[in-house]
């Protein structure tokens, strides 16, 4: 397995020039990269200013690792409005479009939402009505999918939504396409679940991995912490990945990163990630 890392790790604000050179210092193998509204890597991007990305990542000698995207809070492809719908599925076919260009194989998507108790006034949705409603939508992105021939990882995400790897397992068969898969988050597991149990039933469904850890005993989103230091057993995580023959990026993704001299975090994760992997012994 390579190791990874999200921009999203980085201090705010920092130039994706910047994180590129930080994460190669700290012996990254990859970088995941977000597509925003605005700024360096946003839906308006040109593709001169998007081939400058991809410059950038093959002088490092970094791979894109994935491209994700925090919009889907914003459009969901779940909402009651029809209009946010297609929305979140034009961001969709950006993101994919956008990911073929720079050389990504897979895109984060988040199938929408029940509800976000970490979001202030979010709607709750009916989760029959979710439910077909992100069918619908991942299965109009599959095609898309398909003709760009990048992955689409859906992450399980605190959105009260495919709680349980069943039901993703449920949800990614029936859409029917070897292009949409699991982006399986460990850390986001803990709070419902093991995510060595995610792993052996989503098995060959995984496309990529996000690693975080988290403490149960914090509660909410204050249980995020370093690598290492929360209840995901690594151990048994990994010994699940080998099992189901995964050996793509695992790829952590920091959140928040540290207040005061935020590039120790990186160099910090990075040890964390040969640890767990068993490098260097």
């Amino acid at each position: 397995m390579k190791k990874g890392i999200n921009i999203w790790s980085f201090r705010e604000g920092m130039p994706i020039a910047e994180c590129i050179q930080l994460a190669k210092s700290a012996g990254f193998e990859g970088i995941e990269l977000a597509l925003n509204e605005q700024g360096e890597l946003s839906l308006e991007a040109t593709e001169k200013e998007l081939l400058g990305i991809k410059s950038r990542l093959a002088e490092s000698g970094l791979e894109l690792c994935g491209l994700a995207t925090g919009l889907y809070w914003t459009y969901s492809m779940t909402s009651d409005s029809a209009a946010i719908r297609a929305k979140a599925i034009d961001i969709g076919k950006k993101q994919l479009e956008t990911a073929a260009l720079l050389g990504a194989d897979t895109i984060l998507v988040i199938p929408g939402a029940v509800g976000v108790d970490f979001i202030p006034d979010h709607p709750v949705v009916d989760y029959d009505r979710a439910y077909d409603r992100a069918l619908e939508a991942i299965a109009i992105l599959a095609e898309e999918a398909k003709q760009t021939g990048v992955n689409i990882g859906i992450e399980n995400v605190w959105n009260k939504f495919l709680l349980s790897p069943l039901e993703l397992r449920g949800f990614i068969d029936a859409v029917g396409s070897d292009y949409v898969g699991s982006y399986l988050d460990v850390g986001n597991v803990v709070f419902v679940g093991y995510p060595e149990q995610w792993v052996r039933i989503l098995g060959h469904r995984i496309k990529k991995v996000h690693l975080k850890d988290y403490r149960r005993s914090a509660g909410g989103l204050h249980g995020f912490v370093d690598l290492l230091a929360g209840d995901v057993d690594y151990p048994a995580v990994i010994e699940a990945l080998h099992e189901v023959g995964y050996e793509g990026y695992v790829t952590a993704e920091m959140i928040p990163p540290y207040t005061h001299h935020a590039e120790q975090i990186i160099y910090n994760t990075s040890a964390s990630i040969d640890a767990i992997l068993g490098r260097g012994r």
